[in-house]
């Protein structure tokens, strides 16, 4: 159904911005528009949590963490999810994971690594 594959993560000194991009490969058009897109991260010691969500309707949930200051968007014709985050802080350091799929139905991808100095 398609493969998430992160990019943009690295190192950022508190208060910068990042871009996070996740192409969906192997996966055709229609697919990749009826199905759940989505960030997701997990720091050192913690369970992955949600940060940021868009379903195949357009609706946008974001964590509570993030709101404000992170900007989930997707772009059909490249099958592609992206994270504008702003503002970042030192708790926003982690592995972040995009999802393609709903639930019980899920691909992940590999992850992506997003420090934040202070």
């Amino acid at each position: 159904q398609g493969q998430p594959v992160e990019s943009g993560g690295g190192l950022v000194q508190a208060g910068g911005s990042l871009r996070l991009s996740c192409v969906i490969r192997r996966s055709i058009l229609s697919v990749f528009t009826s199905r759940l897109r989505g960030w997701y991260r997990q720091a050192p010691g913690k369970e992955r949590e949600l940060v940021a969500t868009i379903s195949s309707g357009g609706d946008i949930v974001y964590g509570d963490s993030v709101k404000g200051r992170f900007t989930i968007s997707r772009d059909n014709t490249r099958k592609t999810v992206y994270l504008q985050m702003n503002s970042l802080k030192p708790e926003d350091t982690g592995v972040y994971y995009c999802r393609f799929g709903d639930d019980g139905n899920e691909a992940w991808g590999q992850g992506t690594q997003v420090t934040v100095s202070s």
